[in-house]
């Protein structure tokens, strides 16, 4: 067809205009598909100590409205649609990951009242398969539970708690399918393969069982998730009729019983931040009365295993770092108690181990795990020697007390998680299992090393290292700094198949060991919680500026992570200093701290006030409000920030990061990514199974490397 000469300019004239409206058209649904959801502002009024606080989005708090749940699946989208460029990317680390993990895999096994007991994995199964051998490793396999058979239709589905009964006959375990950790304790017969229909709900998931085969005890949660009761229950008897054995009333504590390591008693623990208390009862005798081990004193830490005639203490009664004690069946009063290992200022006791003819005890020195054996006869005593500058070391399974042998378990940023046979008597060391990783890996490639931070009150702060060997300290590399900082847990150098994903592209990996860990012994705890928790931030803040300063990185190749308690740690570094992070995720953050500790009905709150401090007085409230991240976020610029989440989660609800994730949308005067990923199937340890967790390792990955504009 031909337009008469006079018509063509007006025809290009109408197509373009047509063209111009198409790409208007285009570009509205381009910029709908990406932009981000924006929660809606319901002004709550939060007033105490002569003190308002004005929280928009204090409405998100309500799991069953279907308007929170849209906003949490909008989110979702929109991460998403951020990230699907990224998405063959992820695929291929994810292959790339589990391309590493030997698929078919079994625990080394451990011998147990005449059965080996170990765990297997089959390939392309997300679970485990808990088996046992009789008197032999040459023996027919039993197997317990295949927990692949047992997930088949759930979305989330842990197994928590085995215990089997003293005539071996008896299996006890917990079983979670909403990732609340509410645990179904269930009995089944390993003679017939018969589930019992004994179904005891909304527990533990473990149990301790006594001498008659038929008898167990467990431990009940409350509504707030706190294990507050100790019920007795016999097998084949209906739940209603199980008696109480022990309430704890002070919500500040939580409570668990076991057996000990002699199987001679049933323990009971009621524990909290500060202080510890204990009750046994002779396992042969269910039906006696439990005695208390000594009184609870505030500030007083002790824990009990027993050994012949004697009970073993470790505890802090005059001994900041602890020391050993050990006191007469008899007479366990805090009187009768007589010393084995003195206190030390510079050492601190975190466990033991007892043997017929050794004691093996685990210390903690400079930041370090030792494993040092004392021979009950002669008092000789020796270290174990790791030979590497930063590593994990923990004493295993040692069911057997009459033995030369102990077994314990090894990793370092280079080493693959290892399991020993250390003979006490000879020295010598033999190496059992070492997790194989596949696709040629070479620890040699890669290269460990310890350095320290110097922080504002002059502390050395340490910090472990991993990078690839030939790494150069020019400033330039990319560098994702970990940290966690609280309870007194210890962040320890182990190894990660997953993260040779990061160092093969060039990243460093480093740990931050700040105060509020115990790496340093128990003062360092100390001087990272309460009134001293800002010493966690800036101790972080310190690690990042020195791994600048080595040469090991810049402000914009260097990201930081962390998860729980270290999402606090995220929210208030990013606060204080949001200019030294290209990237971060915080994972399930407790970022909302002041709203969350001053409601006794959210899980853990209760028994977390000798960790962060009760809001309920003017003091704590005070200091709590001048770092709690959500509180003092700020029209400013914020790094890339992903956060993450599960709905289910029982121990930072998933209204923290929500929350904080729309006020900083709201706030903050950058446009760098802010995005939040809610697992709507599961809750604070993320996916069940092996493999679902690596998808959203991957993703937390590629967050990182597409910063970098790394692709491949």
């Amino acid at each position: 067809m031909s337009y008469p000469l006079s018509l063509l300019p007006k025809l290009s004239l109408l197509f373009a205009l047509l063209i111009s409206g198409m790409s208007e058209i285009i570009s509205q649904e381009n910029e709908s598909m990406t932009k981000p959801p924006i929660a809606k502002r319901v002004e709550k009024k939060l007033s105490i100590h002569d003190d308002t606080r004005t929280d928009y989005y204090f409405w998100l708090n309500q799991r069953e409205d279907p308007e929170v749940i849209a906003y949490l699946e909008a989110e979702n989208k929109y991460t998403e649609k951020k990230l699907k460029h990224t998405e063959g990317f992820q695929k291929k680390l994810y292959d790339e990951m589990i391309s590493r993990i030997k698929q078919e895999d079994q625990s080394v096994p451990y011998k147990d009242n005449g059965y080996y007991y170990y765990s297997r994995f089959e390939e392309g199964k997300e679970y485990p398969i808990y088996c046992r051998k009789n008197g032999s490793l040459d023996a027919e396999e039993e197997i317990m539970l295949n927990v692949n058979e047992m997930a088949e239709g759930y979305s989330y589905y842990q197994v928590a708690g085995l215990s089997v009964s003293p005539d071996n006959n008896f299996l006890a375990f917990g079983v979670d399918t909403l990732s609340r950790r509410k645990y179904d304790v269930r009995i089944k017969n390993l003679r017939t393969n018969e589930i019992l229909d004994d179904l005891i709900p909304n527990t533990t998931g473990s149990v301790a069982w006594a001498d008659d085969n038929k008898t167990f005890f467990y431990t009940l949660k409350d509504e707030a998730l706190r294990p507050f009761k100790i019920f007795k229950h016999t097998t084949g008897n209906p739940v209603e009729e199980d008696n109480l054995i022990f309430h704890e009333n002070d919500e500040t504590y939580n409570i668990s019983v076991r057996r000990s390591k002699s199987e001679k008693y049933i323990i009971i623990a009621s524990t909290s931040t500060l202080t510890t208390e204990f009750s046994f009862l002779k396992s042969d005798n269910p039906n006696g009365k439990f005695t208390v081990f000594a009184q609870r004193e505030r500030g007083l830490e002790y824990y009990i295993d027993h050994y012949e005639e004697n009970f073993y203490i470790r505890t802090n009664l005059d001994a900041v770092n602890f020391r050993l004690m050990k006191t007469s069946v008899n007479n366990t009063s805090k009187e009768n108690w007589t010393e084995v290992i003195p206190h030390r200022s510079s050492v601190l006791l975190e466990g033991f181990e007892i043997f017929k003819k050794y004691l093996a005890v685990e210390e903690r020195v400079k930041g370090l795990t030792q494993l040092r054996i004392i021979n009950w006869g002669d008092n000789t005593e020796h270290y174990l020697n790791f030979g590497e500058e930063t590593y994990s070391a923990y004493i295993s399974t040692n069911k057997d007390y009459d033995t030369e042998i102990l077994r314990y378990g090894y990793s370092s940023l280079t080493t693959p998680s290892s399991t020993y046979d250390y003979n006490m008597n000879t020295k010598e060391k033999t190496l059992l299992k070492q997790d194989e990783v596949l696709g040629g890996f070479n620890p040699d490639n890669y290269y460990a090393e310890r350095l320290y931070a110097t922080a504002s009150d002059g502390s050395k702060i340490p910090i472990s290292l991993v990078y690839r060997k030939g790494l150069k300290k020019d400033g330039n590399n990319p560098l994702l700094l970990y940290g966690y900082g609280s309870y007194g847990i210890s962040t320890d150098a182990a190894f990660s198949s997953v993260r040779l994903s990061l160092l093969d592209r060039g990243f460093v990996y480093a740990i931050a060991h700040i105060r509020g860990g115990q790496e340093m012994g128990r003062l360092w705890y100390e001087d990272g919680k309460y009134f001293k928790k800002k010493n966690t931030f800036t101790d972080f803040i310190a690690c990042a500026e020195q791994l600048i300063e080595s040469g090991f990185t810049n402000k914009e190749k260097m990201f930081a992570m962390g998860g729980s308690a270290g999402g606090l740690l995220m929210g208030a570094v990013i606060n204080m200093r949001p200019d030294l992070f290209k990237g971060v995720v915080a994972a399930v953050p407790f970022v909302d701290v002041v709203t969350t500790m001053l409601d006794e009905s959210i899980p853990l709150t209760t028994g977390e006030y000798d960790e962060w401090g009760n809001p309920n007085q003017p003091d704590f409230y005070k200091y709590m409000l001048s770092y709690s991240p959500y509180d003092n976020v700020e029209a400013k610029n914020y790094p890339n920030l992903l956060v993450t989440t599960g709905l289910h989660d029982s121990q930072v609800q998933y209204w923290e990061p929500a929350k904080w994730v729309a006020k900083l949308r709201y706030l903050k005067t950058d446009k760098n990514l802010l995005l939040l990923h809610t697992n709507m199937e599961s809750g604070h340890g993320g996916a069940s199974g092996r493999f679902k967790r690596i998808k959203e390792i991957a993703l937390e990955y590629v967050f990182f490397l597409n910063l970098l504009n790394m692709n491949e």
